[in-house]
């Protein structure tokens, strides 16, 4: 299914050139089609074209060395070296592409900040493999809050999911131990 997305040009175009079928009639305005979103978790800074982006951007097109610099140059000096970070890639009909860069997930937030390796196998309410504190919490939720799809959600409510999610994997959120 495509989608069609607008892109000014530099120059306004002649009348005469107004019926080109990739010209808008009203607008002049040249346009792109998208051929489909896809969506990859790519190491910060580390992105190499491989058989992990291969496969999901060769079959678009996409010039994977490209996209690759471009990531890197992105998010290198945001994040450290080797973080997750979830990827949303619209690849054009020209072949070109846009991406945006979300925050790593939540889990490795938490597990970061607990301090562990991976999640209980079982997780349990009543026995918590490892915890984290409400000020671990709150700045994860500051994270997550940057996200597009999060901006608007008030900070306690992405804490709550949070925590659900710190639960899930068997971590306790709870005060300093005295």
């Amino acid at each position: 299914r495509y989608t069609t997305q607008y892109c000014n040009t530099d120059t306004p175009l002649s009348s005469s050139r107004s019926n080109h079928p990739y010209i808008h009639p009203t607008t002049d305005q040249f346009i792109m089609s998208v051929v489909r979103f896809v969506k990859l978790r790519v190491p910060a800074g580390t992105a190499r074209p491989g058989p992990a982006i291969g496969q999901a951007l060769g079959p678009l097109g996409v010039n994977m060395a490209e996209f690759c610099k471009q990531f890197n140059e992105r998010t290198e000096s945001i994040y450290e070296k080797d973080t997750p970070l979830s990827v949303s890639l619209a690849a054009m009909t020209d072949r070109t592409f846009e991406f945006k860069v979300k925050s790593p997930p939540t889990s490795y937030l938490l597990k970061k900040a607990a301090g562990i390796e991976k999640g209980a196998e079982s997780p349990s309410p009543d026995k918590a493999t490892s915890f984290v504190t409400p000020e671990a919490i709150y700045e994860i939720s500051k994270v997550k809050q940057q996200d597009d799809v999060m901006w608007h959600l008030p900070l306690s409510s992405i804490a709550q999911s949070v925590i659900g999610t710190a639960r899930s994997m068997g971590i306790k959120v709870k005060e300093e131990a005295a």
